[in-house]
């Protein structure tokens, strides 16, 4: 199946949603349409991760607190139609994630994000559980085969999956995007690359959407997002299956490891986009920048001239930036008030192309 004949199925399916296309998705199904009408349309949901949290000067402070403030919200008057959050530490028992967000926070802000109509996506970055170092720890590449079925951690594991699941179901069904075991063409997470096979992390993936599945969670929309700079076929290398994939995703970042980084960014995100979004529509599934951004953003115009251009004639359903450090000064994915690029934040949210929240 064609691009166009995609989009044209889509768009027929849709109709009889055309009259409620404002009201919150109630089922993962619901929320799939909504991304796939959104491409379909020509626009890109903006989210940014820990929107309600914190920010590059402040943090939430309090049980109490409303979750109204938002240096997104700040700079352009309206709230990021898609905010992320990350589940490492769920699998511990925490009762704060890796970033110091306690998860009774995360729920509340979940609720009052989703009230408003926006989109919600988890990452998760569990810790190794064979060597007990982080998720960047990757000392030893049997991490994954440990955890499967007869391995050494196996155990271990069902029940870091469990805490993981118990918080997704106290969501009380409300409808989330779910993307874990990222970024796994490169070969900083013990379930990167050379940390394990083909084979096993297909293994490792699908093993999670049934256990989900058993364990009674049906909110969730499953998204499958390697680093860029990968070609087709190690895409779908690792790829887990239609029955365990919504989305089809990357997560593209801009750094300084280039002479012209501007210039690179946007020729990589289009050259990938460009194999990728033949090859979502052949398996139905929608296509999202599933984490990007540029640390510190030094080039003023970098939301219309970088991002915007990268993701120009490609059905994009939504861009999540990453986070606002609130105790790392330089460590800041999306515009605050008085940054730098925050006038051209304004042109990138005036955009006919993007999508905010009131």
């Amino acid at each position: 199946m064609n691009l166009q004949k995609f989009l044209f199925s889509l768009a027929v399916a849709l109709t009889c949603l055309s009259a409620c296309r404002t009201e919150k998705p109630n089922t993962a199904e619901d929320l799939v349409r909504r991304l796939a009408e959104a491409a379909q349309q020509g626009k890109m949901l903006y989210g940014h991760q820990d929107d309600l949290v914190y920010g590059h000067s402040w943090k939430v402070e309090s049980d109490g607190d409303a979750f109204a403030r938002s240096d997104v919200q700040s700079v352009c008057g309206a709230y990021p139609a898609v905010v992320g959050f990350d589940l490492g530490g769920i699998e511990l028992g925490n009762e704060k994630n890796l970033d110091g967000v306690p998860f009774a926070w995360m729920r509340k802000a979940v609720q009052v994000h989703t009230a408003r109509g926006g989109v919600v996506t988890f990452s998760w970055h569990p810790r190794n559980p064979l060597t007990g170092g982080d998720a960047w720890d990757v000392s030893d590449s049997t991490v994954v085969r440990s955890v499967l079925e007869g391995g050494a951690c196996a155990p271990l594991f069902q029940q870091w999956l469990g805490r993981a699941a118990a918080f997704l179901k106290t969501l009380d069904g409300i409808p989330v995007i779910f993307r874990p075991w990222h970024e796994h063409m490169g070969s900083w997470f013990w379930w990167g690359r050379n940390l394990c096979s083909d084979e096993e992390y297909v293994a490792l993936f699908r093993y999670t959407v049934r256990f989900m599945q058993n364990a009674g969670v049906k909110n969730l929309v499953w998204a499958f997002s390697p680093n860029s700079e990968v070609t087709a076929e190690e895409y779908m290398s690792r790829y887990p299956g239609d029955d365990c994939v919504d989305i089809m995703g990357l997560d593209h970042y801009e750094g300084t490891y280039v002479p012209d980084p501007d210039a690179y960014y946007v020729e990589i995100l289009r050259r990938d986009l460009a194999w990728l979004t033949p090859l979502a529509a052949s398996h139905g599934k929608v296509v999202a920048l599933t984490e990007t951004g540029y640390e510190g953003i030094p080039n003023p115009r970098w939301w219309t001239d970088c991002l915007l251009a990268g993701v120009a004639d490609y059905p994009v359903a939504y861009a999540l930036t990453w986070r606002n450090a609130h105790d790392r000064p330089g460590h800041f994915y999306a515009p605050y008030p008085g940054s730098a690029d925050s006038k051209n934040f304004l042109e990138f949210y005036h955009n006919e192309h993007t999508v905010f929240l009131p």
